[in-house]
Protein backbone atom coordinates (compact mmCIF):
# COMPACT_ATOMS: atom_id res chain seq x y z
CA UNK A 1 0.00 0.00 0.00
CA UNK A 2 1.09 3.63 -0.48
CA UNK A 3 3.95 5.19 1.47
CA UNK A 4 4.83 8.90 1.50
CA UNK A 5 8.25 10.21 2.54
CA UNK A 6 8.28 13.51 4.42
CA UNK A 7 11.41 15.67 4.80
CA UNK A 8 10.74 16.07 8.53
CA UNK A 9 9.50 13.81 11.33
CA UNK A 10 5.82 12.89 11.14
CA UNK A 11 3.62 14.06 14.01
CA UNK A 12 0.01 13.68 12.93
CA UNK A 13 -2.00 12.32 10.00
CA UNK A 14 -5.70 12.95 9.30
CA UNK A 15 -8.04 11.70 6.57
CA UNK A 16 -10.21 14.33 4.89
CA UNK A 17 -13.90 14.04 5.85
CA UNK A 18 -14.80 15.09 2.28
CA UNK A 19 -12.44 13.23 -0.10
CA UNK A 20 -11.68 9.57 0.48
CA UNK A 21 -8.23 9.80 -1.11
CA UNK A 22 -7.01 12.96 0.66
CA UNK A 23 -4.98 13.26 3.86
CA UNK A 24 -3.14 15.95 5.78
CA UNK A 25 0.19 15.33 7.51
CA UNK A 26 1.79 17.49 10.22
CA UNK A 27 5.59 17.30 10.46
CA UNK A 28 8.40 18.82 12.53
CA UNK A 29 12.15 19.06 12.02
CA UNK A 30 14.63 17.57 14.50
CA UNK A 31 11.99 15.51 16.32
CA UNK A 32 10.06 18.68 17.12
CA UNK A 33 12.69 20.00 19.50
CA UNK A 34 13.96 22.92 17.43
CA UNK A 35 13.49 23.83 13.79
CA UNK A 36 10.93 24.23 11.05
CA UNK A 37 7.71 22.44 10.27
CA UNK A 38 5.73 21.52 7.21
CA UNK A 39 2.09 20.72 6.62
CA UNK A 40 1.48 18.36 3.68
CA UNK A 41 -1.80 17.70 1.88
CA UNK A 42 -1.51 14.44 -0.05
CA UNK A 43 -3.69 12.42 -2.42
CA UNK A 44 -3.81 8.67 -2.89
CA UNK A 45 -3.66 8.05 -6.62
CA UNK A 46 -6.12 5.76 -8.36
CA UNK A 47 -4.90 2.71 -10.31
CA UNK A 48 -2.05 3.14 -12.86
CA UNK A 49 -2.86 5.36 -15.83
CA UNK A 50 -2.10 2.61 -18.33
CA UNK A 51 0.14 -0.34 -19.17
CA UNK A 52 3.77 0.44 -18.53
CA UNK A 53 2.95 3.65 -16.63
CA UNK A 54 4.28 3.31 -13.08
CA UNK A 55 1.76 4.01 -10.38
CA UNK A 56 2.44 7.10 -8.31
CA UNK A 57 0.89 5.85 -5.08
CA UNK A 58 0.79 9.19 -3.27
CA UNK A 59 1.05 12.65 -4.76
CA UNK A 60 1.45 15.90 -2.88
CA UNK A 61 -1.31 18.38 -3.57
CA UNK A 62 0.32 21.22 -1.64
CA UNK A 63 2.62 21.82 1.31
CA UNK A 64 3.00 24.76 3.68
CA UNK A 65 6.24 25.64 5.46
CA UNK A 66 6.22 26.95 9.02
CA UNK A 67 9.00 28.52 11.07
CA UNK A 68 8.27 26.05 13.88
CA UNK A 69 7.15 22.43 14.02
CA UNK A 70 3.58 21.39 13.26
CA UNK A 71 2.32 19.09 16.03
CA UNK A 72 -1.23 18.39 14.87
CA UNK A 73 -3.71 19.14 12.10
CA UNK A 74 -7.51 19.03 11.85
CA UNK A 75 -9.72 19.22 8.78
CA UNK A 76 -12.68 21.57 8.83
CA UNK A 77 -16.02 19.75 8.99
CA UNK A 78 -17.75 22.54 7.02
CA UNK A 79 -15.29 23.55 4.27
CA UNK A 80 -13.51 20.84 2.28
CA UNK A 81 -10.38 22.96 1.75
CA UNK A 82 -9.83 24.34 5.28
CA UNK A 83 -7.25 23.00 7.73
CA UNK A 84 -6.32 24.00 11.28
CA UNK A 85 -2.68 23.45 12.30
CA UNK A 86 -1.25 23.32 15.84
CA UNK A 87 2.20 24.94 15.85
CA UNK A 88 5.13 24.65 18.26
CA UNK A 89 5.48 28.43 18.61
CA UNK A 90 2.07 28.62 20.33
CA UNK A 91 0.21 29.71 17.22
CA UNK A 92 -2.80 28.14 15.54
CA UNK A 93 -2.78 28.55 11.78
CA UNK A 94 -5.72 28.18 9.37
CA UNK A 95 -4.96 27.15 5.78
CA UNK A 96 -7.18 27.03 2.70
CA UNK A 97 -5.96 24.67 -0.01
CA UNK A 98 -8.30 26.36 -2.52
CA UNK A 99 -6.24 29.55 -2.28
CA UNK A 100 -2.76 30.09 -3.76
CA UNK A 101 0.16 29.37 -1.39
CA UNK A 102 0.95 33.08 -1.08
CA UNK A 103 -2.50 33.66 0.46
CA UNK A 104 -1.79 31.12 3.21
CA UNK A 105 -2.02 30.87 6.11
CA UNK A 106 -5.46 32.46 5.98
CA UNK A 107 -5.11 33.33 9.66
CA UNK A 108 -2.54 32.94 12.40
CA UNK A 109 -3.94 32.98 15.92
CA UNK A 110 -1.44 33.76 18.66
CA UNK A 111 -2.82 33.22 22.15
CA UNK A 112 -1.29 30.04 23.58
CA UNK A 113 1.93 30.83 25.41
CA UNK A 114 3.56 27.45 24.74
CA UNK A 115 3.49 24.72 22.10
CA UNK A 116 0.05 23.83 20.72
CA UNK A 117 -0.31 20.06 21.00
CA UNK A 118 -3.67 19.28 19.40
CA UNK A 119 -6.49 20.64 17.23
CA UNK A 120 -9.98 19.17 16.90
CA UNK A 121 -12.86 20.44 14.77
CA UNK A 122 -16.41 20.24 16.12
CA UNK A 123 -18.14 17.45 14.14
CA UNK A 124 -21.69 18.47 15.03
CA UNK A 125 -21.64 22.27 15.16
CA UNK A 126 -19.05 22.50 12.37
CA UNK A 127 -18.06 26.13 12.92
CA UNK A 128 -15.78 25.78 15.94
CA UNK A 129 -12.62 23.99 16.97
CA UNK A 130 -10.52 23.26 20.05
CA UNK A 131 -6.80 23.54 20.62
CA UNK A 132 -4.81 22.25 23.58
CA UNK A 133 -1.39 23.39 24.67
CA UNK A 134 1.61 22.84 26.88
CA UNK A 135 0.53 26.09 28.58
CA UNK A 136 -1.98 23.87 30.50
CA UNK A 137 -5.03 25.30 28.70
CA UNK A 138 -7.63 24.39 26.10
CA UNK A 139 -9.02 27.13 23.85
CA UNK A 140 -12.29 27.27 21.92
CA UNK A 141 -12.27 29.11 18.58
CA UNK A 142 -14.60 29.83 15.70
CA UNK A 143 -13.24 30.20 12.19
CA UNK A 144 -14.59 33.72 11.69
CA UNK A 145 -13.26 35.26 14.92
CA UNK A 146 -9.68 36.53 15.33
CA UNK A 147 -9.67 35.81 19.07
CA UNK A 148 -10.60 32.69 21.01
CA UNK A 149 -14.14 32.40 22.35
CA UNK A 150 -13.03 30.93 25.67
CA UNK A 151 -10.03 29.50 27.53
CA UNK A 152 -10.41 26.46 29.79
CA UNK A 153 -7.79 26.50 32.52
CA UNK A 154 -7.92 23.83 35.22
CA UNK A 155 -5.24 21.32 34.31
CA UNK A 156 -2.05 21.56 36.36
CA UNK A 157 0.25 20.49 33.51
CA UNK A 158 0.45 20.25 29.71
CA UNK A 159 -2.81 19.41 27.94
CA UNK A 160 -1.87 16.99 25.18
CA UNK A 161 -5.28 16.40 23.66
CA UNK A 162 -8.76 17.95 23.59
CA UNK A 163 -11.50 16.14 21.68
CA UNK A 164 -15.16 16.95 21.00
CA UNK A 165 -17.89 14.51 21.89
CA UNK A 166 -19.30 13.15 18.60
CA UNK A 167 -22.95 13.60 19.65
CA UNK A 168 -23.05 16.58 22.00
CA UNK A 169 -21.93 19.80 20.36
CA UNK A 170 -21.02 21.48 23.66
CA UNK A 171 -19.13 18.63 25.33
CA UNK A 172 -15.43 17.82 25.03
CA UNK A 173 -12.74 15.96 26.94
CA UNK A 174 -9.12 16.87 27.66
CA UNK A 175 -6.15 14.65 28.50
CA UNK A 176 -3.24 16.03 30.48
CA UNK A 177 0.18 15.37 31.88
CA UNK A 178 -1.38 16.00 35.30
CA UNK A 179 -2.71 12.39 34.99
CA UNK A 180 -6.36 13.47 34.73
CA UNK A 181 -8.99 13.32 32.04
CA UNK A 182 -11.49 16.15 32.30
CA UNK A 183 -14.90 16.39 30.69
CA UNK A 184 -16.22 19.87 29.92
CA UNK A 185 -19.43 21.48 28.75
CA UNK A 186 -18.80 24.88 27.17
CA UNK A 187 -22.02 26.16 28.76
CA UNK A 188 -20.65 25.46 32.26
CA UNK A 189 -18.06 27.59 34.13
CA UNK A 190 -15.72 24.69 34.93
CA UNK A 191 -15.15 21.07 34.08
CA UNK A 192 -18.09 18.77 34.79
CA UNK A 193 -15.98 15.69 35.54
CA UNK A 194 -12.44 14.85 36.60
CA UNK A 195 -11.20 11.29 36.10
CA UNK A 196 -7.81 10.40 37.64
CA UNK A 197 -7.44 7.94 34.80
CA UNK A 198 -3.76 6.92 35.09
CA UNK A 199 -0.88 7.26 37.52
CA UNK A 200 1.38 8.61 34.76
CA UNK A 201 0.84 11.28 32.10
CA UNK A 202 -2.15 10.90 29.76
CA UNK A 203 -1.06 11.66 26.20
CA UNK A 204 -4.34 11.22 24.30
CA UNK A 205 -8.06 10.56 24.53
CA UNK A 206 -10.89 9.85 22.12
CA UNK A 207 -14.66 9.38 22.33
CA UNK A 208 -16.45 6.31 21.08
CA UNK A 209 -18.34 7.25 17.91
CA UNK A 210 -21.34 5.06 18.80
CA UNK A 211 -21.57 5.54 22.57
CA UNK A 212 -21.37 9.15 23.72
CA UNK A 213 -20.62 8.09 27.31
CA UNK A 214 -17.58 6.00 26.37
CA UNK A 215 -14.06 7.44 26.13
CA UNK A 216 -10.56 5.99 25.86
CA UNK A 217 -7.35 7.33 27.41
CA UNK A 218 -3.75 6.54 26.44
CA UNK A 219 -0.87 6.95 28.85
CA UNK A 220 2.85 6.89 29.49
CA UNK A 221 2.06 3.85 31.67
CA UNK A 222 1.85 1.85 28.36
CA UNK A 223 -1.88 1.19 28.73
CA UNK A 224 -5.12 2.27 27.12
CA UNK A 225 -8.16 2.50 29.38
CA UNK A 226 -11.78 2.64 28.27
CA UNK A 227 -14.18 4.53 30.54
CA UNK A 228 -17.92 4.97 30.93
CA UNK A 229 -18.36 8.54 32.16
CA UNK A 230 -21.52 7.51 34.06
CA UNK A 231 -19.45 5.24 36.32
CA UNK A 232 -15.82 6.27 36.63
CA UNK A 233 -14.71 4.26 39.65
CA UNK A 234 -13.11 1.60 37.44
CA UNK A 235 -12.49 1.50 33.68
CA UNK A 236 -14.63 -0.76 31.47
CA UNK A 237 -11.46 -2.16 29.94
CA UNK A 238 -7.68 -1.91 30.27
CA UNK A 239 -5.69 -2.67 27.11
CA UNK A 240 -2.11 -3.78 27.76
CA UNK A 241 0.31 -4.73 25.00
CA UNK A 242 2.35 -1.69 24.07
CA UNK A 243 5.94 -1.76 25.33
CA UNK A 244 6.30 1.99 25.85
CA UNK A 245 4.09 5.08 26.22
CA UNK A 246 0.94 5.11 24.09
CA UNK A 247 0.97 8.32 22.09
CA UNK A 248 -2.41 8.36 20.30
CA UNK A 249 -5.71 6.53 20.56
CA UNK A 250 -8.57 6.61 18.05
CA UNK A 251 -12.01 5.01 18.00
CA UNK A 252 -13.23 3.52 14.72
CA UNK A 253 -15.86 5.53 12.83
CA UNK A 254 -17.35 2.22 11.62
CA UNK A 255 -17.14 -0.33 14.45
CA UNK A 256 -18.22 0.54 17.96
CA UNK A 257 -15.62 -1.48 19.86
CA UNK A 258 -12.59 -1.01 17.57
CA UNK A 259 -9.70 1.20 18.74
CA UNK A 260 -6.47 2.16 16.96
CA UNK A 261 -3.35 3.19 18.87
CA UNK A 262 0.32 3.97 18.30
CA UNK A 263 3.26 4.02 20.65
CA UNK A 264 6.88 4.87 21.29
CA UNK A 265 7.41 1.11 20.91
CA UNK A 266 7.10 1.90 17.13
CA UNK A 267 3.97 -0.23 16.72
CA UNK A 268 0.43 0.54 15.59
CA UNK A 269 -2.24 -1.65 17.22
CA UNK A 270 -5.91 -2.37 16.68
CA UNK A 271 -8.00 -3.47 19.65
CA UNK A 272 -11.52 -4.71 20.30
CA UNK A 273 -12.11 -3.63 23.88
CA UNK A 274 -15.27 -5.73 24.21
CA UNK A 275 -13.57 -9.12 23.85
CA UNK A 276 -11.16 -10.90 26.18
CA UNK A 277 -8.26 -11.15 23.72
CA UNK A 278 -8.52 -7.49 22.86
CA UNK A 279 -5.50 -7.17 20.53
CA UNK A 280 -6.86 -7.54 16.97
CA UNK A 281 -3.72 -6.63 15.01
CA UNK A 282 -0.23 -5.29 15.57
CA UNK A 283 1.62 -3.52 12.76
CA UNK A 284 5.37 -3.06 13.11
CA UNK A 285 6.10 -1.08 9.94
CA UNK A 286 7.61 2.04 11.54
CA UNK A 287 11.30 2.14 12.46
CA UNK A 288 11.03 5.09 14.86
CA UNK A 289 8.39 6.30 17.34
CA UNK A 290 4.88 5.94 15.84
CA UNK A 291 3.09 9.13 16.87
CA UNK A 292 0.13 9.67 14.52
CA UNK A 293 -2.77 7.41 13.49
CA UNK A 294 -6.15 7.86 11.84
CA UNK A 295 -9.01 5.83 10.41
CA UNK A 296 -10.90 6.92 7.32
CA UNK A 297 -14.52 7.92 7.88
CA UNK A 298 -15.29 7.43 4.18
CA UNK A 299 -13.57 4.08 3.51
CA UNK A 300 -14.09 1.39 6.12
CA UNK A 301 -10.85 -0.30 7.19
CA UNK A 302 -8.55 2.27 5.57
CA UNK A 303 -5.84 3.19 8.08
CA UNK A 304 -3.00 5.73 8.19
CA UNK A 305 0.00 6.24 10.43
CA UNK A 306 3.06 8.44 10.65
CA UNK A 307 6.13 8.61 12.83
CA UNK A 308 9.58 9.95 13.45
CA UNK A 309 10.96 7.75 10.62
CA UNK A 310 9.62 10.47 8.23
CA UNK A 311 7.12 8.10 6.64
CA UNK A 312 3.35 8.13 6.17
CA UNK A 313 1.69 4.76 5.56
CA UNK A 314 -1.83 4.28 4.23
CA UNK A 315 -3.19 0.74 4.15
CA UNK A 316 -6.25 -1.45 4.36
CA UNK A 317 -6.69 -3.29 7.65
CA UNK A 318 -5.51 -6.88 7.28
CA UNK A 319 -2.86 -6.07 4.66
CA UNK A 320 0.86 -5.34 5.13
CA UNK A 321 1.43 -1.55 5.28
CA UNK A 322 4.82 -2.08 3.59
CA UNK A 323 3.52 -4.22 0.72
CA UNK A 324 3.87 -2.43 -2.65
Amino acid sequence: MPVFKTPFNGYSVKFSPFYESRLAVATSQNFGILGNGRLHVIDLSPAPLGPGVPRQPITELVSYDTADGVYDVAWSESHDSLLVAAIADGSVKIYDTALPPASNPLRSLHEHTREVSSADYNPTRRDSFLTSSWDDTVKLWTVDRPASVRTFKEHAYCVYSAVWNPRHADVFASASGDCTLRVWDVREPGSTMIIPAHELEILACDWNKYDDCCIATASVDKSIKVWDVRSIRVPISVLNGHGYAVRKVKFSPHRQSLIMSCSYDMSVCLWDYMVEDALVARYDHHTEFAVGVDMSVLVEGLLASTGWDELVYVWQHGTDPRAP
